[in-house]
């Protein structure tokens, strides 16, 4: 079964602007046109988009995201290269879930505090509260 553009716009999310820029910038080499010229979308091209999205949403540049698709349509010589792009987006996937989650200690900290100044009338008093300066003194360089 085929998709119209139209049809994966809406499966998918994306604009058919973006779907045809992709095409352009050579993200979807796979996409056939029908004899009238019109972009005909498999299951497999709906994949791939799945991936392109996953790949750009952890701040992979489009030019690695189109080197990725050369690798996989050049076969099995680049499996080495293939599986290495992916060991460093999980490294630096990594390290982007580490500042998250040392953002997210301050965002908890600050809603706690926030939560006990609202509960007690006043910012002070809430910033003698123990359990808060325990929770404070766990993040580095922070202000109140």
């Amino acid at each position: 079964m085929g998709y119209s553009i139209g049809q994966v716009a809406k499966k998918t999310g994306l604009t058919t602007h973006t779907l045809r820029y992709y095409e352009k910038e050579g993200l979807l080499p796979f996409v056939r046109k029908n004899s009238a010229g019109l972009r005909i979308y498999s299951e497999s091209d709906i994949g791939w988009l799945d991936m392109i999205e996953c790949l750009k949403g952890v701040g992979m540049p489009l030019k690695s995201i189109k080197q990725y698709i050369d690798w996989y349509r050049e076969g099995d010589s680049t499996l080495q290269q293939r599986l290495d792009m992916f060991k460093q987006q999980k490294e630096n996937l990594e390290k982007q879930m580490a500042v998250l989650s040392k953002h997210m200690a301050k965002i908890n900290y600050k809603i706690n505090l926030y939560t006990e100044a609202v509960k007690l009338g006043s910012f002070e008093q809430a910033l003698e509260n123990k359990e808060l300066q325990k929770e404070k003194k766990k993040l580095s360089h922070f202000a109140a």
